[in-house]
């Protein structure tokens, strides 16, 4: 069970942490392999740093807890955008511990830490100048048990565009929340008929990222879709158009090349074809600013780090309303 995970995970990093004693402790993001990482930290007098807290994903997954719930068990929090600055420091975190850093998966595209345009067929059976969908599609925790249902209306959709265009889709596998065998065996069992599709355990990021650096090419058409948070938070910087399905990612920062779905298969085909054949909302994607910062959070995050003064300061946190 998840909470016996969490349980092995805390008693293992304690004996790490205290084995090796190191001044600062990074922690990312919202999963509970991290937040088991945070209890083990901060319970250790460890000081603790954050990165990616005050993020919003109202759509029922237990992400906020675990992320709101690192934020206030550690000591120095690296935001990625302003809103989520403004909401750490309303949770009374004091604003000196608070830094905006941006997104730091931005600063390795910016690198081009990805397969290249020439290379992307060694790695994967695909014809990169006809139309590609990349689909992952996660469950929505607290209604878990409504996954194969949600996913059926994505599947219906790529299934009725795929019987009028030649198009391609990678199916990838969703990651271990509750519903992802449903999902998984949901994939495997009705995605046979759909012309030239794909399934992939994982992309893996460089070549999920030169999946969507094909985008920058106007001549190429690749379509992210489902409710991954890659899909909200990292397509923007490649301007890809991108269809967000469900309520997973309801309360996230989104840029221009999102396109909103509920979990209905007319409105999935539709949205599909609108990446497709719609120049206007093409261009709006070629324009598409990350809301999650433009680079150089790495370094920023590094430099605070660099300057920061371990004293007792650091782990005597106050609250500030």
């Amino acid at each position: 069970s998840t909470s016996e995970m969490i349980g092995n995970a805390i008693i293992l990093l304690t004996e790490v942490i205290k084995k090796y004693e190191p001044d600062i402790f990074i922690v990312y993001a919202d999963r509970f392999e991290s937040f088991a990482a945070t209890i083990a930290s901060s319970q250790t007098n460890t000081v603790t740093a954050h990165v990616e807290g005050g993020d919003l994903t109202e759509g029922g997954a237990l992400d906020d807890n675990v992320r709101h719930a690192m934020t206030k068990l550690s000591h120095l929090h690296y935001v990625t955008n302003k809103d989520s600055y403004s909401r750490i420091k309303a949770m009374g975190e004091e604003e000196w511990r608070i830094q905006l850093a941006g997104y730091p998966a931005i600063d390795l595209i910016d690198n081009n830490e990805f397969v290249n345009q020439e290379d992307i067929c060694n790695f994967i059976d695909i014809d990169i100048n006809k139309p590609i969908i990349i689909f992952t599609q996660h469950s929505v925790t607290n209604k878990y048990k409504l996954a194969k249902e949600q996913l059926l209306a994505s599947i219906n959709g790529i299934k009725k565009i795929s019987k009028e265009r030649y198009i391609q889709c990678i199916f990838t596998y969703p990651n271990n929340d509750a519903g992802g065998i449903e999902i998984f065996e949901t994939i495997k069992k009705y995605t046979n008929d759909i012309n030239n599709s794909i399934i992939r355990e994982s992309l893996g990021r460089k070549l999920y990222w030169g999946l969507l650096s094909l985008s920058r090419d106007p001549n190429k058409t690749i379509i992210c879709m489902g409710n991954s948070s890659s899909g909200i938070k990292e397509t923007s910087t490649f301007h890809c158009p991108t269809i967000n399905i469900g309520t997973r990612q309801d309360g996230r920062l989104r840029s221009t090349n999102i396109i909103d779905c509920g979990y209905d298969a007319e409105e999935i085909y539709i949205a599909i074809k609108k990446c497709l054949d719609d120049d206007a909302f093409k261009a709006i994607c070629q324009k598409s600013i990350n809301p999650y910062g433009l680079g150089g959070a790495g370094q920023k995050i590094a430099n605070h780090l660099a300057d920061i003064e371990l004293t007792d300061r650091l782990l005597t946190k106050k609250m500030t309303i």
